[in-house]
């Protein structure tokens, strides 16, 4: 497997990647699903376009040896932090260790940004998401940030739904 930066040829097969693994009846083959609570696409090419050109963005992006997309992850600098998101593995593929080469090697680009700590916002009701990240070094920080409940670019939600922020000290 190979990590490395997207670039804007790879915004179609991301877009089918994150829908896969996020919502619809696909999503449900991996552990990863939000069809349960959310209705609508997780994201499309616009939304995908604007976060990799966003300035201090980066997509990693993983391959198998067929070069076909594998998994992702989304991440911004934000000075000492490094923001972390839309971490992604196609359902058929979860569980094969390919989440946690992508998180370290979100790790070491946030190091190579000089960043000290990576954080990320979390569904609340994501428990045993929740559980993944800390096994992984993650804590709650004890805060939490609205659901944009309002936006469908985020997805429809079924319950009401609130972020926690998860953090970890690199």
């Amino acid at each position: 497997m190979k990590i490395l930066p997207a670039d804007s040829n790879d915004i179609p097969a991301l877009v089918t990647l994150v829908n896969s693994a996020y919502r619809g009846e696909s999503s449900k083959k991996g552990w990863t699903t939000e069809a349960d609570l959310l209705g609508g696409i997780r994201t499309d090419e616009n939304s995908l376009s604007a976060m990799i050109n966003k300035p201090g963005a980066c997509m990693l992006i993983c391959r198998d040896e067929n070069k076909g997309l594998t998994g992702c992850v989304y991440l911004q600098n934000q000075g000492s932090s490094m923001y972390l998101g839309m971490l992604t593995v196609s359902p058929e593929l979860q569980n094969a260790g390919i989440g946690k080469q992508l998180l370290a090697a979100a790790t070491s680009y946030a190091k190579e940004q000089s960043c000290r700590t990576i954080s990320m916002t979390v569904i609340s009701v994501r428990h045993e998401l929740i559980a993944w990240y800390e096994r992984h070094g993650y804590h709650k920080t004890g805060e939490t940030k609205p659901f944009p409940a309002t936006d469908p670019s985020f997805g429809i939600p079924k319950q009401p739904l609130e972020f926690v922020i998860m953090e970890k000290t690199i």
